[in-house]
């Protein structure tokens, strides 16, 4: 059976401002809307539109997290996705122990395909496609604004600095997609009612014999400083002599 593996995160909605605790240990969750990973949601799509191209038998969503992830979880099965892992934790995890749970369930699935968006909005780190890629051994593609399949090769085209690049790998593969390859379905109710009977497995983290790495330590969450008020200057050479005197020139 030809598998492809998404994974979805869950993360503070786009939509809702950001409080850092008062504290300072790291930002306020309790009672905000809470969403897939943007990213996560383009990387369903596109699986769905392989599937639905018949190149694809099965999708599989996977989520790392606190048993408040099963909620996003839902939302992918709902949007078409056919089953569901949560792998339960209340941890804070770092890139590379995701990346080893990833690979953990990739052993035991053997999809043809892993898409995952390619940061999450709430750390962008960025990493965790391209440290997958290569636990696993297997060709990466990062950054998709485009992919073409086939039974044995994936084209896709990759948004880098200068502009555009295409590239061609081997399947099984991991891509990671950016914003503009697609534009996500809207979940309808009858889709969230028939969610509900679709498999979710929960498995406990601690069940993975995987060693959390805590080479990575968030000492204090602080938020920007904020913007100083603009003024308004009368001409070209009030704009300069503020200029100067703020170092800018």
């Amino acid at each position: 059976m030809r598998k492809i593996i998404v994974g979805l995160k869950r993360v503070i909605d786009y939509n809702v401002r950001v409080r850092v605790r008062p504290d300072g240990s790291g930002v306020e969750t309790d009672g905000v809307k809470m969403s897939i990973n943007p990213f996560d949601e383009i990387a369903l799509e596109e699986a769905l539109r392989i599937k639905e191209q018949g190149k694809a038998d099965e999708i599989i969503v996977l989520s790392i997290g606190a048993s408040e992830s099963q909620q996003q979880l839902r939302t992918g099965l709902a949007m078409g996705a056919d089953r569901a892992v949560l792998i339960e934790t209340s941890e804070n995890l770092d890139p590379l122990s995701i990346t080893k749970v990833f690979q953990k369930i990739i052993s035991q699935e053997n999809p043809n395909l892993v898409i995952l968006g390619k940061q999450a909005i709430d750390n962008d780190n960025n990493q965790t496609g391209q440290m997958l890629a290569a636990l696993l051994e297997w060709p990466q593609a990062t950054f998709a604004s485009k992919i073409s399949l086939n039974d044995t090769k994936a084209e896709v085209i990759r948004e880098v600095d200068a502009g555009l690049e295409t590239i061609e790998i081997n399947l099984p593969a991991i891509i990671t997609v950016d914003l503009r390859l697609n534009e996500p379905r809207y979940v309808k109710l009858p889709d969230i009612m028939k969610a509900k009977k679709k498999p979710l497995d929960v498995i406990a983290f601690g069940d993975l014999d995987i060693t959390p790495n805590d080479a990575i330590k968030i000492l204090n969450t602080e938020p920007p400083e904020q913007r100083q008020k603009g003024i308004m200057v009368d001409n070209v050479p009030a704009l300069i002599k503020e200029l100067e005197n703020k170092g800018l020139i």
